[in-house]
């Protein structure tokens, strides 16, 4: 009851012209946390205090998510990345704080029921892919957005599943994800310029118990919906891009590294839209996450 009282108490003090005062309450109000949020919306809906109060609050609220989306990706991190839904579902929660989880839960549980119900124990490595690829492409309608190559929503997970549009990455992520639920080795490499997966070897990852030195069947590229092809075509793009071969640009990375790349893309696609704000906390985001990982 007294914390509630204060926070309607600091809350009236939001509109007073006193830079110094202001400051205060601000501080105050984002170290008592997300519990606060509540209240400010209340207050912005049911008082008519003038647009600096109503700026005021809707900057509070905004401040305090991305603490929260700071927290969540350190503590992500920290704890080794383990889920690669969960770190995609952090990065849709800094543009759609009210994300509906569940949808989302629920989207990917149909198309990975829907693969399943195709495959079998029979089937080959290149014949699973194919399932998948019938499934994805073909059933879900799934497919690469050239048109808005660069825009921000192909980074946001919960858009690209209502969208069926997304990036090289985005695309692999449900991909890999879907996969991997199923038992199918198949993980993200960080190529340059262009997100891809390897479907690993079964023989190879059992002996090693380590998909990060595992062989490679082949690889997938979601972008072009789910073309198979072999390293050599990994050496000719790398040959373009005037690149010298690295063991990275082969086999799988962290799940940490590929959020990190999703937040580096994101940051990109505010630049080229001239959003700095967006920009400039993406790239914390991204510092954050990095800051987490043992150099």
């Amino acid at each position: 009851m007294e914390e509630s009282n204060e926070i309607t108490a600091l809350i009236q003090l939001l509109d007073d012209p006193d830079d110094q005062i202001f400051e205060q309450v601000r501080s105050r109000l984002l170290s008592l946390g997300e519990d606060v949020i509540p209240t400010l919306e209340d207050a912005w809906e049911s008082q008519v205090l003038g647009v600096l109060f109503q700026n005021r609050i809707e900057q509070l609220i905004h401040e305090i998510q991305f603490d929260v989306i700071c927290e969540s990706l350190r503590d992500w991190g920290r704890d080794g990345g383990t889920s690669l839904l969960e770190g995609a579902l952090i990065i849709s929660r800094y543009q759609y704080p009210d994300l509906d989880e569940d949808r989302v839960l629920k989207t990917l549980e149909q198309i990975q029921q829907d693969v399943w119900l195709e495959l079998n124990t029979n089937l080959t490595a290149f014949e699973q892919v194919k399932v998948i690829n019938h499934i994805l492409f073909e059933i879900h309608g799934f497919s690469g957005n050239t048109k808005n190559y660069h825009a921000p929503q192909n980074s946001f997970l919960n858009v690209v599943l209502e969208s069926k549009k997304g990036n090289p990455l985005s695309l692999s992520l449900i991909y890999s994800i879907i996969a991997q639920n199923l038992d199918l080795p198949i993980y993200g490499v960080n190529l340059p310029r262009h997100f891809i997966l390897a479907y690993l070897d079964r023989f190879s990852l059992y002996k090693t118990n380590d998909i990060y030195s595992s062989d490679v069947l082949f690889y997938v590229n979601p972008f072009s919906r789910g073309t198979v092809f072999s390293k050599k075509e990994i050496d000719y793009f790398l040959k373009q891009l005037k690149l010298e071969p690295n063991d990275r640009f082969y086999s799988p990375c962290t799940n940490v590294d590929i959020i990190i790349r999703a937040l580096n893309n994101l940051e990109h696609s505010y630049k080229k839209l001239g959003d700095e704000e967006k920009e400039q906390e993406i790239s914390k985001l991204s510092k954050v996450l990095s800051g987490t990982i043992d150099k």
